[in-house]
């Protein structure tokens, strides 16, 4: 029975967040003086339902993201910025989401939804083929790599209380390490360290670190209250929005979000939520309300 409840429960989680239209806009990025600029705003999916997701390839000018097709299922199409050009990485009868480029670059990781609810994880290479499933033991709503054989994952519980797993695919290990967590699981750029939101009430959350190395779990600042949708910069920096606008936070230097400059047409900018940036720091996505 409980089996059957996680399933139904999963299935509910990611078929609810599809029925919600988005788009994900595209901005130039520029870090000085203290300053976090966005400029050239331009639409990458002006596609009618669910764009969301985005993931950027470390090395190419490519940002994957999950997108419902006419039937209702989602794929993962991928947008080459160089190019100006979409291309479809899946076409299945299964439903995919959160993709992920893997640590050796070669294959997009992404959660599989089974029509008996199951999230399995899988990867499918970066030039298209048959997916590898990776862990079909657990009901899985989002992932983020550590190293090439580890991960940490959200794990979908009972009444909303999600777990973060630390999964080692050579041993099989699994360990849980937190219980009522966000959505947000993330490497922190230059650091042996991964963050995830530790969520303390309905409206407060705290964006939390976990040193790779030790093990050792800390806290890093408040999140934006009831979010936990979060994106980080190079310079231990982290960057949110409220739905309406967009926020940074300098780690050890600031005391307060402060707001993000765009140098566009706010009024597409509505119902912001997942946020996703290269490696570069030049380029960054939002996902806003269709």
């Amino acid at each position: 029975m409980k089996k059957l409840l996680l399933c139904i429960t999963s299935f509910s989680f990611l078929a609810c967040t599809g029925q919600t239209g988005s788009e994900i806009f595209l901005f130039d990025m520029k870090i000085k003086d203290g300053k976090v600029t966005l400029s050239n705003s331009k639409n990458i999916t002006h596609h009618k339902g669910y764009d969301n997701q985005p993931f950027f390839h470390p090395a190419k000018p490519v940002i994957y993201y999950s997108s419902f097709n006419d039937s209702g299922r989602s794929d993962i199409k991928y947008f080459d910025h160089k190019r100006n050009k979409t291309v479809y990485l899946t076409q299945t009868n299964e439903r995919e989401y959160s993709p992920t480029v893997t640590p050796d670059g070669n294959y997009i990781s992404c959660i599989i939804q089974r029509d008996n609810g199951a999230q399995d994880l899988g990867k499918y290479p970066v030039n298209g083929g048959e997916p590898e499933v990776l862990i079909n033991d657990l009901v899985i709503g989002y992932h983020s790599w550590v190293d090439k054989n580890k991960l940490l994952l959200f794990v979908l519980g009972d009444s909303n209380r999600h777990t973060l797993h630390y999964y080692d695919l050579a041993t099989r290990k699994d360990t849980i390490i937190a219980t009522n967590i966000g959505r947000s699981l993330h490497k922190i750029p230059g650091q042996n360290a991964m963050s995830f939101v530790q969520k303390i009430s309905d409206t407060t959350a705290m964006i939390t670190r976990i040193d790779i190395i030790t093990g050792k779990i800390s806290p890093v600042i408040p999140a934006l209250k009831g979010l936990d949708h979060l994106a980080w910069l190079n310079n231990n920096t982290i960057m949110m929005s409220d739905g309406a606008a967009l926020f940074f936070y300098r780690i050890e230097i600031d005391n307060t979000w402060q707001p993000v400059s765009i140098e566009s047409d706010m009024s597409m900018l509505k119902g912001m939520t997942r946020l996703a940036v290269n490696k570069a720091n030049s380029k960054l996505t939002v996902v806003v309300s269709e």
